[in-house]
């Protein structure tokens, strides 16, 4: 769950970065200070990810990428995509982890 969670966000950075270069030349310099805050947040969530609190910040993060979408309206549709990444990160995550804790409950393999 963490190494999914930790790759969609990581990706966020970049897509985040991708979008304040598309915002610097034509909007105010808030908007470059709210992206590098969401920067500087998201590597904060990815470590703590092995907590609860880093996957209800990485959920909040997902609409504060949605608010840039009013500065650059393209990313409406690549944070819809990213949305769902996190969202099948959840859920795949939790599928795996459930499937790992039953393959450690039987034990070690008998090598024979």
């Amino acid at each position: 769950m963490k190494v999914l969670g930790s790759t969609v966000l990581s990706m966020e950075i970049f897509i985040m970065g991708f979008a304040m270069l598309l915002a610097k030349d034509t909007h105010e310099p808030a908007t470059l200070i709210y992206g590098f805050a969401f920067m500087a947040i998201t590597v904060l969530a990815i470590g703590l990810l092995r907590k609860k609190a880093g996957w209800i910040l990485g959920s909040l993060l997902q609409f504060a990428l949605m608010a840039y979408s009013v500065v650059v309206p393209a990313m409406w549709f690549v944070n819809l995509i990213f949305m769902g990444l996190w969202v099948a990160a959840i859920i795949v995550g939790r599928k795996g982890e459930a499937a790992r804790a039953a393959l450690l409950s039987q034990g070690p393999p008998n090598p024979q």
